[in-house]
């Protein structure tokens, strides 16, 4: 009976003193190791579609987020930047499918999308090599303290992370995988 009191009071107390959540990311559009064939890079039949991405709890004092998609398996473990996007407005929740188009059409006002190691802004969808594994694919949402990332326009997806590290107070991430 004691024990039982216990368990609930804590529940009670925890449940109720504003205890927050996890950062989190995820894409309703997505699931590990399925990506649909729009979503993938045209040079393997996709169109280069950007999944639907969601994301909730962010910290407190979060002026702004900015979203990249890397890849670390990609050039034998060196990695590829397949997307950047900075200025995403705190007041944002997500990113619709098709968000990164090359023009970001889909993008909430203000949001601006780097160049990623294609040289190009917009998103660029999976595709490793035939036969060469498991790539894994990580989106990571960074919460800033600052509304805008003092970032070039033309920066280097290096200094991109460089300039959006220095802003993060937070971040979340997911990984999904894909091969061929």
């Amino acid at each position: 009976m004691i024990t039982s009191r216990i368990i609930l009071a804590t529940l009670l107390f925890f449940g109720s003193n504003g205890t927050s959540f996890a950062f989190e990311l995820s894409s309703p559009s997505v699931s590990d190791g399925k990506w649909e064939q729009k979503f993938l890079a045209k040079e393997c039949k996709g169109q280069n579609v950007s999944p639907a991405l969601s994301w909730k709890d962010a910290p407190a004092g979060t002026k702004s987020f900015a979203l990249t998609l890397f890849d670390p398996d990609a050039l034998d473990g060196f990695g590829w930047w397949h997307w950047q996007v900075l200025r995403i407005p705190a007041s944002a929740a997500g990113l619709p499918e098709g968000a990164g188009t090359k023009g970001g059409k889909g993008m909430p006002k203000g949001a601006v999308q780097g160049k990623a190691d294609l040289g190009r802004s917009g998103y660029l969808g999976p595709c490793p090599d035939q036969g060469g594994g498991v790539h894994h694919y990580v989106f990571t949402l960074y919460a800033l303290k600052s509304a805008e990332a003092e970032t070039e326009r033309d920066a280097s997806p290096g200094m991109i992370l460089a300039d959006v590290m220095r802003e993060s107070i937070g971040k979340a991430s997911v990984t999904y995988t894909y091969g061929r």
